[in-house]
């Protein structure tokens, strides 16, 4: 008899996949209160994080630049630059335990103000930061993040003033909906995105590496055309996290691949990726909950 998946598997990150509508309206419902201690309309802000935490800088920053509240960079912890000029630093790191991070707000401590959002109040960023959120119930049991880091991109949302009515009407679709088949059979995924959502494209790329060890990749949408579209054809997927450019999806077919768009708020289609990354990773035998050669955080040897 052939081996059947073990649905057992990924069952923390499945729960905690679960979970988020409930978190967002406790994150947007939370932003006025936490105006204070987060980047102000005018300022020149900095946002720092790795991995997943550096995918949602990315969101932020394009979110925040469009809605006039000043200039916003996003760069990985390791690769923030000495010596520019900011109002104040965020530090996004869930664990509160990243070397880089913590290197980063070591750096500028006493130059720049610094405010971090982390999910453990028992680490070293407590007293690293000058101001920290802490949004312990947004804490996971899995290595792979999924609630985390739409939570408090959800907090970074309501706190610029974003309407999130529709994405917390979305997000309880994107759990309930049937997943595409297509992108269940798909044997390659490119995830492309606009504006903010480019910052979600490439978290979803990595959702999928990290959870499932499936061969993807990630860009702006305008971009996929310079290149990345001559690996498109039969078995491959173009997934669109918000509106795809006219002609885009014409572009797919006429080469073999299957375009998937859905007309969500693509926070929401990123919950849809991170449900297809624990159906496949159960169907190669995978634990999305310990994904191989992967740990909570990551802590260098200063040695």
């Amino acid at each position: 008899m052939a081996d059947m998946p073990d649905n057992t598997a990924g069952a923390h990150t499945e729960a905690e996949i679960g979970s988020q509508p409930a978190l967002w309206r406790r994150a947007a419902e939370s932003a006025p209160g936490l105006a204070p201690v987060l980047p102000r309309p005018g300022e020149r802000v900095a946002v720092v994080g790795c991995g997943t935490s550096w995918f949602i800088a990315q969101a932020y920053a394009a979110l925040r630049e469009a809605a006039g509240q000043g200039e916003t960079d996003a760069f990985a912890a390791s690769e923030m630059p000495d010596g520019r000029p900011y109002d104040r630093l965020l530090a996004l790191t869930r664990s509160g335990t990243t070397t880089e991070v913590l290197d980063v707000l070591g750096r500028v401590r006493g130059a720049v103000p610094t405010v971090a959002i982390t999910a453990d109040p028992a680490t070293p960023v407590m007293t690293l930061a000058d101001e920290v959120v802490v949004l312990d119930y947004a804490d996971e049991r899995s290595v792979v993040q999924t609630r985390f880091a739409t939570t408090q991109l959800m907090l970074l949302r309501a706190h610029l003033g974003q309407g999130v009515a529709d994405a917390l009407a979305d997000v309880e679709r994107a759990l309930a909906e049937p997943l595409p088949e297509a992108a269940a059979q798909a044997e390659q995924f490119t995830f492309l995105g606009r504006g903010w959502s480019v910052g979600l494209a490439h978290e979803a790329a990595l959702k999928m590496r990290e959870a499932a060890r499936v061969w993807t990749e990630s860009y702006p949408a305008m971009e996929y055309r310079h290149g990345p579209i001559s690996i498109t054809g039969p078995g491959r997927v173009a997934w669109m996290l918000g509106d795809p450019p006219a002609g885009l999806a014409a572009q797919v077919d006429g080469v073999g691949g299957t375009m998937i768009t859905s007309g969500l708020d693509p926070l929401a289609d990123l919950v849809r990726v991170q449900r297809l990354a624990v159906r496949l990773a159960r169907a190669q035998g995978a634990d999305p909950d310990a994904p191989r050669n992967l740990t909570r955080s990551v802590i260098l040897d200063a040695s």
